[in-house]
Order: C-alpha cells, then sequence, then structure tokens
C-alpha cells in the first residue's frame, strides 16, 4: 500500500449566533477534540470509496437485524458523502482551470461524531476528504484560497445531496479552532465568501457538553426555518438580526473577559430559538436538556440543530454534579476540549 494522507475533522459546537450564518449573520464558533472523523486516501490502480462497515450496511444477519440498524442509524451513512465530495471537487477544480493529475485513489473514513445531534458530523467527514484530495493532488492555498474551501464544502451538501445548511460548520472545521464569522451580504457578493477571524480558545468558558441517544434529523429545523425566512416571515427576520448581534456582543465580552456577559448571551440565544420554532420543534428531549442545566444554575444553548446542549460551568465540582444529573436523566454529559 503507497503512503496514507489522513486528515481529521473536528465535530464543532456553535457558541453565539447560529443559526444566522445561513441568513447573512454572525457567529462564533468552535472545533472541539471530544469527537473527530477522520479520513485516509491513498493511491491505487482503481478509483475505489470504500464504505464503513457500521455506517453504511449492506449485509445483516436477518430482517430483524436491518430493522434494528435503520432504527438506530437511519439510512443516510458516509458513503454518499465521500461520494459527493470527489465530485464537487473534481468540479471545483474544473471551474479554476485546475487540471488534475491523472492518478486514482481509495478512500474512506471512520467517526466517532455523535450521529444527528447538531456537532457538524457531516461536514467533519467532507471537511477531512476534501483536506485529503487537496493533499492528494498537491494543492494548495495558491489554488484554492483558504476562505473558499468552506463553499466547497457547503455545496457537497447543498448542492449535491440537498441538505439544508449554512457556512458556520464549514468555516470552522477548515479553519479550526474558534471562528468568529460575518456573513454580510453585500460582501459575500463582492468576495464569494464571510469575513473570518480566528479567536484564541483559552478565552472561552469552561464548557460542558450534553446529548442525546435518539436524534432527529436536523435539517427538518433548518429547511422550515428556511422557508419562514424565504417568505419574509417577521418575527424570523428580527430573529436572525438579533441572533447575530448576539454574536458581535460575544465577540467583545470575550476579548474583554467579560465571561458573565457571554454566558447570558448564550441562554437569550436558546431563548430566542424557542420563541420562533416553538416548543415542539425544539423537541421535549431537548428542552429537558436545557432545563437540567439552567435548573443547576447554568446557562445553555443548543451547539447546533438540536439534540444536543451546551453550557458554561466554572467549577470541577459544578461539572461532576451536571455529569450525574444528566447521567440519571439518560443523556451523555462531557466537557468541552476545544481544538
Amino acid at each position: 500500500m503507497s503512503l496514507i494522507i489522513t486528515n481529521n475533522g473536528y465535530a464543532r459546537v456553535g457558541l453565539l449566533g447560529n443559526p444566522s450564518d445561513g441568513y447573512h449573520g454572525k457567529t462564533i464558533s468552535c472545533t472541539i477534540r471530544n469527537f473527530r472523523a477522520q479520513v485516509m486516501l491513498w493511491e491505487s490502480p482503481a478509483l475505489q470509496i470504500q464504505a464503513h462497515p457500521r455506517y453504511d450496511p449492506v449485509e445483516f444477519k436477518n430482517l430483524a437485524d436491518l430493522e434494528t440498524v435503520a432504527n438506530r442509524d437511519g439510512y443516510y451513512g458516509g458513503l454518499r458523502l465521500l461520494f459527493a465530495t470527489c465530485k464537487k471537487f473534481k468540479e471545483f477544480c474544473s471551474s479554476l482551470g485546475i487540471r488534475l493529475p491523472a492518478r486514482n485513489f481509495t478512500i474512506k473514513y471512520e467517526t466517532d461524531i455523535p450521529r444527528q445531534v447538531g456537532l457538524g458530523g457531516s461536514s467533519a467527514i467532507i471537511s477531512a476528504a476534501f483536506k485529503c484530495l487537496m493533499q492528494f493532488y498537491g494543492l494548495s492555498e495558491r489554488d484554492i484560497p483558504l476562505p473558499l474551501q468552506p463553499n466547497v464544502v457547503l455545496s457537497v451538501e447543498t448542492e449535491e445531496l440537498g441538505i439544508a445548511a449554512g457556512l458556520q460548520d464549514r468555516v470552522v472545521q477548515i479553519y479550526g479552532g474558534c471562528v468568529y464569522m460575518d456573513f454580510d451580504e453585500e460582501y459575500m457578493k463582492q468576495h464569494r465568501h464571510g469575513l473570518y477571524e480566528k479567536i484564541d480558545p483559552r478565552v472561552l468558558p469552561p464548557l460542558f457538553l450534553a446529548y442525546v441517544d435518539d436524534p432527529s434529523f436536523s435539517g427538518k429545523v433548518h429547511g422550515d426555518l428556511r422557508f419562514r425566512y424565504n417568505r419574509g416571515e417577521k418575527q424570523v427576520v428580527e430573529a436572525i438580526g438579533r441572533w447575530a448581534g448576539y454574536a458581535k456582543r460575544g465577540k467583545a465580552a470575550l476579548l474583554k473577559g467579560d465571561l458573565d456577559l457571554f454566558a447570558r448571551l448564550m441562554d437569550r440565544n436558546f431563548d430566542l430559538r424557542c420563541r420562533v420554532l416553538g416548543a415542539e420543534v425544539i423537541g421535549e428531549q431537548c428542552l429537558k436538556m436545557v432545563e437540567i442545566g439552567r435548573g443547576l444554575g447554568h446557562p445553555c444553548k443548543f451547539p447546533g440543530s438540536g439534540g444536543a446542549v451546551l453550557g458554561v460551568y466554572r467549577t470541577a465540582a459544578e461539572l461532576r454534579r451536571l455529569q450525574q444529573a444528566y447521567r440519571q436523566a439518560g443523556y451523555a454529559c462531557t466537557e468541552v476540549t476545544p481544538e
């Protein structure tokens, strides 16, 4: 086997501003080392995309086993993500006049990112695959500028697979670490990308993450919000502006060391989401996770589209109490480790 190219795509948590990223808003997001997707690629005689034995199964013990797997993991694994990434990568290179060498490869993936809980699991696989393809074909930021790379990753999901999504996940997974993102419409029209500013993750407060084991597909929430925004619903349009404002104020608070204000803005971010989307869309389990955290005195919000809750704590003792409370309620809870 030839040299294996390996790249990681880390899970990410939206700190403030989401879900305004898909609506010319502003957000702060951070990749975390708690979970990752890993893509491996090596040269081979024929181009081959290897299915994951668990997430892309084609063989089952029996019909009951098939039913169990479908209920547990759904119908959408990572195979289609790799397939679509390779296609979009070729198209994008052609659009830029980049002639790729006539080389074939085999590509496969691993992931431990909890599925469909809004932690950027799909975009992590795509981002890692994109980086592998860049490296395999000897391309750099001179060929595809860094600010444009998230656009390619996003197009895999929105244009090829019909998944409603915004740039936030793709930007932070390409840049890594903590990033403040401004998706101003006029700036993006002129430059084809937003304004992206790295923030030192060490200025963040201690964060915890709680999540469910039986989530719903996050694209449903995004899809409804998009429909309401496109028809100009006043409540949604005004909320986009407020979410963006929370991110702008949150960045200033972090740089000043005002972690109390940052935490309060996280609470407001979630409260506004509840008012706009309603309790039914938010979901009973997600509301319960927020109530557990807030009941112990900790600000909480969604890190993504639902299925997980991100919150602030101060001491190790507080973290232990949180973990115990979530565990007793049947949820996982872990300390967040920023990349």
